[in-house]
Formats: C-alpha cells, structure tokens, sequence
C-alpha cells in the first residue's frame, strides 16, 4: 500500500495489531535487507500474520524509492488488514502492507560519537507472548519518550517492573564486562532488533564472547563501555547515564567495522 488512503477500519490502527520495521536508506539502498525482511516474517508468524512476499516489498520500494538514490529512513508495516469491530480477527484475514519513507540526511554510523541518556520513570510491563516483537502496540515507548525534550539527551532507558534493565526507548542495550559483549534476555518484554542480532552474530564469529542476561542498572553503569545499536544510528558509545560518564569507547570501534561487514554481504540485495 503506497499513496493509498488507509481504510479507518484497518486492525493495525484499531487495535495495534501488525508489525513493522524501520530501515536505514542509504543511495536509495535500504541497510541489512535481507536481515530486516526475515525478521519481519519471523513477527508475522508469532502472531499469525501472513508476510507479503519479497517480490511485493521490491515494488513498493521502486514506487517510493524514486529520484538520484535518496538517503532516507524506510518504515515497512504488515496489519491484520480490515475487520469488523471487536477484537476477535477476521477470517480469512487479508493482511495488508504499509510502506512510509522519510527523505533527508540522516547521522553517519559513528560508533565512536559519544551520546548522552537517561533513565526513564516508566516501568515496562511484562508480556511473553509478544516479548522480542516489534509489534504495533508502542504506548509504553510513547510516554517514555515524552518524559524529556532535552536536545542533549539522544535516549531513555527502559527497566522493567522488577527493575532489569531492558533497552533504550529506540534502541537495544548492550555492555562490554570481563571481556564479554551482554545484552538484556528480551524473553519477558523489549524488542529484539535486527542490529542487535547482527552485532551478537558478528562478535561471536570474531571470537568475542557474548551472553543474554538479565542486567540491574547498577551492572550496567559499572560496565566498562555502555552502547547503544539499532537500523538507524548502527553501534554507538553512551558517553553518559545522567552522572556517569565514559570518556573513550573501547570496543564499539571493533562492533562497527563488524557491522560494516553485513552491510557488504547484503548490498545486492535490494
């Protein structure tokens, strides 16, 4: 669906029930495609959403990725389609696809440009059906990001009611300790991005140690270099969590040229 009116009765907008991803756009060449596309199906199939084909995605993107290669963001979107009212889905559901891109320049993948965030006051439930999904339902990451509106301030930390560091409100968290690369268990709540799957891929094939595990706030601000990963901004060092700083990265540098790798594996294919 490119340039079409969306129906008021379509379930993503009624009740949040779809999926989507959002892309990094580089030359008019969308990052991590392949990655993105087989996350994407894999959220469809938990919650019982037939993916459209790759085939229908590479038409949307020669219908919206027009001009001299645009550098943009690109946002794919897979609802439920139409139904009646009430929660119960229809059936047979026709799923629908949504296609939205964002012309404009956009930050270049600096791992080592130090940012700034806080901890936000809002708690995130817990949730197993729909841990690690990046689903519609995002009202939990709305208000958390409507907690600042410091310019300084690049991301929000996500805890969850018991207090286990979980994310950023954008993005996922990862942490260099005693030679490990470790990012939070998503098994109760959070999002498992794309970035943050290649980053673990690509550190374990350089021999890095990795591990999921449930992280405290007090972990992650005695780590030794605190990061940040998703589509749009790649790897990126948190040179401060409110009073702690971080000076120098140590081995966001070493993430990036991993990630820089897949970037290269992937630019055939779209």
């Amino acid at each position: 669906m490119v340039g079409a009116a969306l129906d008021p009765g379509d379930r993503g907008l009624q009740y949040g029930d779809g999926v989507f991803r959002t892309l990094r756009v580089h030359a008019g060449r969308p990052l991590w495609w392949r990655a993105q596309l087989a996350k994407l199906a894999a959220d469809c199939a938990r919650l019982s959403l037939a993916c459209p084909p790759e085939a229908s995605w590479r038409a949307d993107l020669a219908a919206v990725l027009t001009g001299a290669r645009p550098d943009g963001v690109l946002k794919l979107l897979v609802t439920r389609g139409s139904g009646a009212r009430g929660y119960r889905p229809p059936v047979p559901a026709r799923a629908r696809r949504i296609v939205q891109f964002f012309p404009g320049p956009l930050p270049a993948l600096d791992a080592g440009a130090g940012i700034c965030a806080r901890v936000c006051r809002l708690r995130l439930g817990h949730q197993p059906a729909l841990a690690g999904i990046k689903h519609l339902c995002r009202l939990e990451n709305v208000l958390a990001r409507a907690e600042w509106d410091d310019p300084a301030i690049a991301e929000g930390l996500l805890l969850d009611r018991d207090e286990r560091l979980i994310g950023g409100v954008m993005s996922n968290l990862l942490i260099w300790r005693a030679q490990c690369l470790s990012t939070p268990c998503i098994d109760r709540c959070g999002v498992a991005g794309v970035t943050r799957a290649l980053l673990l891929e690509g550190a374990r094939a350089a021999g890095i140690d990795t591990a999921e595990v449930d992280l405290t706030l007090g972990e992650v601000l005695d780590a030794d270099e605190v990061m940040l990963c998703n589509s749009l901004m790649g790897v990126r060092h948190i040179a401060r969590i409110e009073e702690r700083v971080w000076p120098q990265p140590v081995i966001s540098p070493r993430l990036a040229t991993l990630l820089d790798s897949f970037d290269v594996d992937d630019q055939n294919a779209a």
